[in-house]
Order: structure tokens, then C-alpha cells, then sequence
């Protein structure tokens, strides 16, 4: 008999209007399902639609393409038997613990003995009894999630979902709370019967999921699926974890193959986004590769505990390392190039001079704002074209985010400097 079929998405899309007035599409042609039993985790880097489609599962957002529905019936507002964790704690500072935990109770009519009652009985199951009376400012980060946690789980949700509720907190406090509501789930401690998690930790998808969704990000889409047919609790070391754990972060790093373009279709406008990194991060990681034990070539997994740095921050550096020519990734593996290896043993000058020519040659908005210095009789431009013509294609915040990088990388190259109190671009002046 098949599993009960709690969540189904088809075909969901959902676009914001961008600063110009023109859509900018988040997913595209989603299709999702969550069934009885299950623990599905969503993983993608960033633009890839991860939080945007769990607020649509919860109700919060409207999709505008395809349909959501919630036990066959359609997704219109929040949706009853659905909870959500979220990954800033949301709690409201001037109420207690007591209150916080009792706010959606309030919120369904409950009556206060009854709210009082089922307050306290999750508390004690989430290992905050006793702290009722106690203020938000009084626990410590893994407590005030606890907090978080204990609020969702209170109204008896069919379906749990999770907005990386462990990543604003430090690695030890993150696994124990993970392992946690592992252990609520596994013992039947909870109502809950299915659970979706957004995460940017690979290791804690596998150690939690039955399934690992991977989206691709501008749009996001699905683009892979890993069934995890393990019991758990799982041992992280165990050979069978670290190779699905190998082969997630192979998938994650797959450099995706350009969609064909219709004969005659207008020409696409030109891809002017960068991974979120910087210089100092990238030689970082660079030279720890060219060192022993790795010696030019690491697996991805064992370089992110050596580099003691997150998912998240290693896989845009990853992927600067090789839209500059000094690295490529496959297979779970990240590998110098013969470029890369003589950046490693590089002087500084060398260095820098390296750096500049492959990213005038790699990243075109570098390329853009250095034709412009050149063609500019005075060898200045202002900032704001180039803000207004990253923001065709993404929102005014990444937009001036992506424009710093590429500040940052032509000045550390010598392509360009800039004046931070103007806002204005200038060719070096030497030149």
C-alpha cells in the first residue's frame, strides 16, 4: 500500500518583481511530494528557492504557477496541521517562554488551562521544563530554538517544516538539538508524520533525511534526488555515510550544461552574478589544497573539516576557484589546475597579476566595468549603471552585493580602484 501523501507540489513556480518592475523567476516547474513517514531535506546554494518553497508548503506565499496542496486540499493561507521552524528563533523578547510557546495556541482559540496544560507538556518533552517564566534574553541560542521548536510542535503539527533551525547556532549545540527531534520523530514522542528541513550542511541532510531534494538556483529547480536507505540514528564515520555524503557534495558541485537556445530566440542577458566570496578566502582555501596531506587534489568533505568552514561558505569559494581557472570540482573531489599550483607558489606581485588577467578574462561584469574606464575620456565612471544593470536581473541587495565582489576582485587584480566616498570606479593611476 502506497504511503499516505501529505504535501504535492506540481509544477510550482513563483517569481518577485525585481526593482525595474520586471518578474524575476525563484522556482520554476517545482514538483514536490511528502509522504507519511518521511524526512525530506532541501539543499541548494543561494537563489535556488530553498526558504521561498517551504513558506509556500506552510502557506505563507502564494505559488503563481502550478498547484500546492495539503492532504489533496489546496494550499490557501496558512495550512492547518503545518508548523514551521525558523531559523532566527522568532521570538517575541517581551513575552516568556510560557507565552511564546502558547502564542499559536491563543491564535486557534484554545482555552488557557487547556494552552497552559499543552505548554508545559512539550516544554518538558523539549527539555525546557522549568523555564517557562523565563525571558527570551535569558537562554542561551540552542535554548531560545528549543523555544522555537516547542512552539511549533505545541498545536500537534501533521507536518513539521524546518528553515536550517540549526545553522545560526555553533556545531555541538546544532547536532544535539538535531539529534533531539531525531529522537522525538523516531520514538513516536510526536504527532508529526512527515518533516521537511532546508539546510546548507550536506552532513546533516544525510544524517537526518530519507530523501535529499537538490535544487538548482535562478530558477530553482529540481535537478537530483538521493534516497538515504539507512535506519537511523547514523553514524557519520560509518563508509556507507561518508560515501553518500561524497556523492551529495558531487552533486552539489556538478556544473550544470547550458540550456539550448531556439534558433532565433533573442540573445540572453549576459550572466553577470558571482559567488559570494572573497579574495582572502579564496587564496585561503587555494593554499590549503596545494598543502599536504591533500598535495593539489581533496575530497570535498574532508577539506570543509580541515578549512573548519561551513557548506555554505566553502561552496561559493569552490566555485570562484573555478570560474578563475585555478581549480575544477568533480565527483566530490575539488582539483588545482597547473595554474593553481603555480598561484600556490606564487610571490605576492605574481600573485595579483594572475589573479587580474583571469578575471578580466572569466568574469564578464569585471570586463564590463573595465571597457567602460578604458573608453571613459577622464578614466571614471559612477557605480550606478552597473547597479542598474545587475538589477535587469536580480534584486537591488544582490545587486550591490555582486558589484562589491567584482569591486573587490579587480582592485585586489589592479584592473580598476574605486572611491568609496564617491561611489565611483577608476582605472589605476599608473595608467
Amino acid at each position: 500500500m502506497a504511503q499516505e501523501l501529505l504535501i504535492q507540489l506540481a509544477s510550482v513556480g513563483k517569481s518577485f518583481t525585481g526593482a525595474d518592475g520586471t518578474p524575476r523567476r525563484i522556482l520554476d516547474g517545482v514538483d514536490f511530494t511528502l509522504r507519511k513517514g518521511e524526512i525530506v531535506a532541501l539543499l541548494g546554494k543561494s537563489g535556488s528557492g530553498k526558504s521561498t518553497l517551504l513558506r509556500i508548503m506552510a502557506g505563507l506565499v502564494p505559488s503563481d504557477g502550478g498547484s500546492a496542496t495539503y492532504r489533496g486540499r489546496p494550499i490557501a493561507g496558512p495550512a492547518p496541521g503545518v508548523a514551521m521552524v525558523f531559523q532566527s528563533f522568532a521570538l517575541f523578547p517581551w513575552l516568556t517562554v510560557q507565552q511564546n510557546v502558547e502564542l499559536g495556541l491563543e491564535a486557534q482559540g484554545v482555552a488557557p488551562d487547556e494552552r497552559e496544560r499543552r505548554a508545559d507538556a512539550v516544554l518538558e518533552l523539549i527539555g525546557l521544563a522549568g523555564f517557562g517564566g523565563a525571558l527570551p534574553r535569558e537562554l542561551s541560542g540552542g535554548m531560545r530554538q528549543r523555544v522555537g521548536i516547542a512552539r511549533a510542535l505545541v498545536t500537534n503539527p501533521d507536518v513539521l517544516l524546518m528553515d536550517e533551525a540549526f545553522s545560526a547556532l555553533d556545531v555541538l549545540t546544532g547536532e544535539t538539538l538535531r539529534d533531539d527531534i531525531l529522537q522525538l520523530w523516531e520514538s513516536s514522542q510526536i504527532p508529526t508524520r512527515g518533516i521537511v528541513v532546508v539546510s546548507h550542511n550536506i552532513e546533516e541532510a544525510v544524517m537526518m533525511a530519507d530523501r535529499i531534494i537538490i535544487l538548482s538556483s535562478d530558477p530553482g529547480r529540481i535537478v537530483s534526488e538521493v534516497r538515504v536507505d539507512q535506519a537511523r540514528p547514523r553514524d557519520a564515520d560509518s563508509p556507507r555515510v561518508r560515501a553518500l555524503i561524497d556523492e551529495v557534495y558531487g552533486l552539489m558541485t556538478m556544473r550544470r550544461a547550458p540550456a539550448a537556445v531556439a534558433v532565433g530566440a533573442p540573445a540572453r542577458h549576459p550572466d553577470f552574478s558571482l559567488p559570494d566570496t572573497d579574495v582572502s578566502r579564496i587564496e585561503a582555501v587555494l593554499e590549503l589544497v596545494a598543502e599536504p596531506p591533500f598535495d593539489g587534489r581533496a575530497d570535498l568533505p574532508h577539506l570543509a573539516e580541515e578549512a573548519e568552514l561551513s557548506d555554505e561558505e566553502l561552496f561559493p569559494t569552490f566555485e570562484a576557484l573555478a570560474m578563475l581557472g585555478l581549480a575544477h570540482v568533480e565527483s566530490g573531489d575539488i582539483m588545482l589546475t597547473h595554474l593553481g599550483r603555480r598561484y600556490a607558489g606564487a610571490e605576492q606581485a605574481e600573485r595579483q597579476e594572475i589573479f587580474g588577467r583571469q578575471v578580466l578574462e572569466n568574469v564578464p561584469l569585471a570586463a564590463r566595468i573595465r571597457a567602460a574606464l578604458v573608453d571613459s575620456p577622464g578614466g571614471t565612471v559612477s557605480e550606478e549603471p552597473f547597479i542598474e544593470l545587475l538589477e535587469e536581473g536580480m534584486k537591488e541587495n544582490r545587486a550591490r552585493r555582486t558589484l562589491g565582489i567584482a569591486v573587490e576582485w579587480g582592485r585586489y587584480g589592479e584592473l580598476y580602484e574605486y572611491d568609496f566616498h564617491l561611489k565611483r570606479l577608476k582605472l589605476p593611476d599608473a595608467e
